[in-house]
């Protein structure tokens, strides 16, 4: 959870997402996306975990949050890659090859993470 930047100042992460149409986007192209619980409300193809104390969630609840964790933290290290890398800091190229990019830093992320 926490704040994006916008024209207007900071606002929360939901409210930037909803303002610039992500969770609308996302939900037309039925694109599943895991989210913290600041996400909680958005609807849509956006998945956020149970809300509650651990010993009061039910063990089906537990098992989804321990399962969204995994793949949440997936996306995270994936992020700190990129980061880490500073790949998309000075690009000198075509912003049309961002995309392609980021996909074959991330595969390459998650190959070396499979395997290791």
């Amino acid at each position: 959870m926490g704040l994006a930047r916008t024209a207007r100042g900071p606002v929360h992460d939901v409210r930037a997402a909803r303002e610039h149409g992500i969770i609308n986007t996302l939900d037309q192209a039925r694109i599943p996306c895991w989210a913290d619980k600041g996400y909680q409300g958005a609807r849509g193809t956006v998945r956020v975990p149970f809300r509650g104390r651990w010993e009061k969630l039910s063990a089906g609840q537990q098992a989804v949050n321990r399962s969204h964790a995994k793949i949440r933290a997936l996306a995270e290290q994936a992020m700190a890659t990129l980061k880490n890398w500073r790949v998309l800091r000075k690009l000198r190229c075509s912003t049309t090859r961002i995309t392609s990019l980021v996909q074959a830093v991330l595969t390459l992320h998650h190959a070396s993470s499979t395997t290791g």
